[in-house]
């Protein structure tokens, strides 16, 4: 999750209210923007929207949703994939159980964390079961006070969680994921902090139970998302993180092994308003080394007026090895969230797909693109497919077996920031539908 599209939107009803003098207060200081070039092979989209079927899931909440991440997780551990989903607006974590094969019901399990918007899974406390962790910003709209928290649902075994607040009175938190980084055999957390003015990429060590020792490795605002993998091939962890706001890049955090780093800006924009959304981990080329997925498509930058921007899509950083890697452009997708790699066809190479957030909804019915599948003709080039036209404002996507037939199917979450919302939904499964 993002602060700004909230931002941006409160100070866009200031303005049709005829507050104008609230306006500077409400957008940080800026460069003119600079446009990125277009990418240099943008093939025109293949209209596929007879390829999926769509059925909402969970159960109904009154509009509107504030679904800030959804993760496709076997919570439980019985062989039927679930989902995880946070609720921003009502505080909510909830687990949409796979009972039985295709029946989902849905059960909250915390109430008590504020803003949650990421959930990831570990077992965290070694005791054989999934426990999750959450991020809480506390406040999803812009504030500047220490409101932030890491807490972590420990799972007894009997499909009941405790919330351990480990880390709280911080940065606002947008992400968690645990590995072991000083190699001591207890698993540690990478945590992403967007903050407001200021924010930061920290790790926290453990150093008893539900107990941890805080390390900040980059002291920036704006952090998204942080993703961990071996990049170099030494066999020590290491993490990279998105950094939004007015700097636009992506790090990466060589793991010497004793739990010190070291900082390398791998990509960075000189465009302000890139809009950076979204960074996940796949192997698109299939060599054994994880690359990078990434989105800009945040629509409220600091230009005035929300909205897509012609630069906005999806690119991948190709991991060559040693910690390095090469930027790829994929493909435009106005306001793009959310990017997952997965073999979305079965035909053997991974593809991509991504959501739009902050699309031009004013023109819906004109050919605005709100779930796009990128696929991979096996030779890493790669044809837009439009999966859908509706509904509107799915900032997040996940993907899985959900079915135990081979073919993954997608789950989608959306964050209406403004009305109206007669085309939004809650929680929806995307399936793909027999081949004619």
């Amino acid at each position: 999750m993002r602060q700004r599209p909230p931002l941006r939107t409160l100070c866009l009803f200031l303005i049709l209210a005829g507050a104008v003098a609230v306006l500077p207060a409400c957008r940080k200081a800026a460069r003119k923007p600079v446009a990125p070039r277009a990418a240099t092979v943008a093939p025109a989209p293949v209209v596929a929207t007879d390829t999926v079927t769509h059925e909402p899931i969970g159960r109904d909440a009154p509009p509107p949703p504030w679904i800030a991440n959804v993760n496709a997780i076997d919570v439980d551990q019985d062989g039927l994939l679930d989902i995880v989903a946070c609720e921003a607006r009502t505080h909510e974590v909830v687990w949409i159980r796979q009972v039985a094969r295709g029946v989902f019901e849905e059960r909250t399990i915390a109430t008590d964390i504020k803003a949650p918007v990421h959930a990831e899974a570990a077992d965290i406390d070694d005791d054989g079961d999934l426990d999750l962790l959450i991020a809480s910003m506390g406040f999803v709209f812009p504030n500047k006070d220490l409101i932030g928290s890491v807490v972590i649902l420990e799972n007894d075994g009997q499909n009941a969680f405790t919330s351990r607040f480990v880390a709280t009175d911080t940065y606002r938190v947008t992400d968690v994921r645990a590995a072991d980084f000083n190699g001591d055999g207890r698993k540690d957390l990478a945590v992403a902090q967007f903050g407001y003015d200021q924010g930061q990429v920290m790790w926290m060590e453990r150093v008893g139970p539900w107990e941890f020792r805080q390390h900040p490795l980059l002291g920036l605002s704006g952090a998204i998302n942080v993703c961990i993998d071996d990049f170099n091939g030494d066999t020590h962890p290491d993490i990279v993180a998105l950094i939004s706001q007015q700097w636009e890049e992506v790090y990466y955090f060589q793991n010497k092994g004793d739990g010190t780093f070291e900082t390398r800006r791998i990509w960075g924009s000189t465009n302000e308003d890139y809009g950076s959304s979204g960074l996940s981990l796949g192997d698109l080329n299939q060599d054994g080394r994880m690359d990078i997925l990434y989105t800009n498509g945040d629509g409220f930058g600091p230009a005035v007026m929300p909205g897509p921007r012609p630069w906005h899509g999806v690119q991948w950083f190709e991991s060559m090895g040693n910690g390095y890697f090469k930027y790829h452009r994929v493909g435009n997708l106005p306001g793009a969230y959310s990017p997952v790699a997965v073999d979305f066809d079965r035909d053997g190479a991974v593809d991509i797909i991504a959501s739009s957030a902050y699309a031009d909804w004013e023109r819906k019915g004109t050919g605005v693109v709100t779930l796009m599948w990128f696929r991979n003709d096996g030779r890493l080039n790669f044809q837009p497919h439009i999966l859908a036209y509706g509904p509107r404002d799915l900032i997040t996507v996940t993907a899985g077996d959900f079915d135990g037939n081979g073919q993954p199917a997608l789950v989608t979450g959306s964050f209406p920031v403004a009305p109206p919302y007669d085309d939004t939904s809650r929680l929806l499964i995307w399936r793909r539908n027999p081949a004619p």
